[in-house]
């Protein structure tokens, strides 16, 4: 029950799909060990360094980035990415023969009928405030009167296309007159974006997003046929939930 409390807390779920997703977790894991699939400490890393890699940063950076932005240290970052590989790993083995790639007919089709997803701001109008500490930098975000020769400022307006998918997610989130979640800058430093403006709506082209597509509908096929698969793995499963 106490899971079941804290999956209905961490997602924000109903009981009912609390405990379907806490039965799943539990089928997908046997199931894992069934068919003898294991993630090494090496895929782990270097997952995680092929990330860090692609958003400009080391490896201690991107575990930085991710306890400022999302909380969790880098035992908890390996910990979800060893979950992540995991998971790849069994929903290949279970789909993998049954899966075909949409063809471009119907990915022209999604594109159409979902036009409304692929709006994304133009550019960010931003003021980047950077420094060595972090705590001056905290001191800055906190009292914009507060002055320290180790904050540098800088002025930039951000093209949408020209900026790593993940910093476009935390410059959308971030509103209009506040700071972004403190990250670290590739040398060694820290710096944190203040949003003047979020600048136009501008309409994703069908080519810009044909692979973004082709991956949504290729997720949703797969996990249509692992749904079924593990369906019937419960309807014949025996399920005791401990008190």
């Amino acid at each position: 029950l106490k899971d079941i409390e804290n999956e209905m807390a961490t997602e924000n779920v109903s009981k009912q799909r609390a405990i379907d997703a806490l039965i799943r977790q539990k089928l997908e894991e046997t199931e894992v060990q069934k068919r003898k699939i294991t993630v090494s400490s090496g895929e782990v890393y270097d997952d995680i360094k092929k990330t860090a890699k692609r958003n400009n940063m080391s490896v201690n950076d991107f575990y930085e980035a991710a306890l400022n932005s999302q909380g969790i240290n880098s035992t908890e970052v390996k910990e979800k990415t060893r979950k992540k590989l995991l998971a790849a790993k069994l929903y290949g083995s279970v789909a993998y023969a049954k899966l075909k790639e949409p063809t471009d007919e119907r990915l022209q089709e999604y594109f159409e009928l979902n036009k409304s997803t692929f709006i994304h701001p133009a550019s960010f109008s931003t003021v980047i405030y950077q420094a060595k500490k972090k705590e001056v930098l905290e001191a800055k975000i906190q009292n914009p009167m507060f002055y320290s020769q180790e904050v540098v400022t800088d002025e930039q307006v951000l093209p949408y296309a020209k900026i790593s998918p993940e910093l476009a997610k935390i410059l959308t989130n971030t509103k209009v007159n506040t700071f972004s979640p403190i990250l670290p800058d590739g040398r060694g430093g820290y710096m944190s974006f203040y949003i003047k403006d979020i600048e136009g709506v501008k309409e994703a082209s069908f080519e810009s997003m044909k692979g973004q597509i082709q991956n949504t509908l290729m997720s949703e096929h797969r996990e249509k046929i692992l749904g079924d698969y593990f369906a019937r793995l419960r309807h014949n499963a025996d399920i005791t939930v401990l008190r």
